[in-house]
């Protein structure tokens, strides 16, 4: 019986928080979620709003929160892809966006964004 009472402890100890790395980022479950929220209104109707979002953290261990955006038109959702960022986008023109995709809370390349098709592209 001793065994098994000092095998749990060493599990629940190995278990235990130790700091994640930097770049490591959490999604966050949908209990935790931030409220969405809209960011863009376009001309002729298109939105984006913010929608989910994931922890991340800097190399000195502190956090951020990273957002996913969609794009809406009336009923139509359209998820922009692989683009979390932690600032608004800025509108280009009546059917593009740009927006900064960030990794490890810094941004990093700027991406436009197509609100018919909800695609971004880098821009070089």
């Amino acid at each position: 019986m001793r065994s098994v009472t000092g095998s749990a402890v060493l599990l629940l100890l190995a278990c235990g928080g130790s700091p994640r790395p930097a770049g490591s980022a959490d999604f966050l479950p949908a209990s935790a979620q931030p409220p969405e929220t809209l960011v863009l209104a376009a001309p002729g109707g298109a939105e984006v709003w913010f929608t989910g979002a994931r922890t991340a953290r800097r190399a000195d261990g502190s956090s951020c929160l990273e957002r996913a955006m969609e794009i809406r038109r009336g009923p139509e959702r359209r998820p922009i892809p692989l683009l979390y960022t932690g600032a608004a986008p800025r509108l280009v023109n009546d059917s593009t966006i740009e927006a900064r995709i960030w990794r490890e809370c810094a941004p990093g390349h700027t991406y436009r964004v197509n609100l018919r098709t909800g695609l971004p592209v880098r821009v070089r």
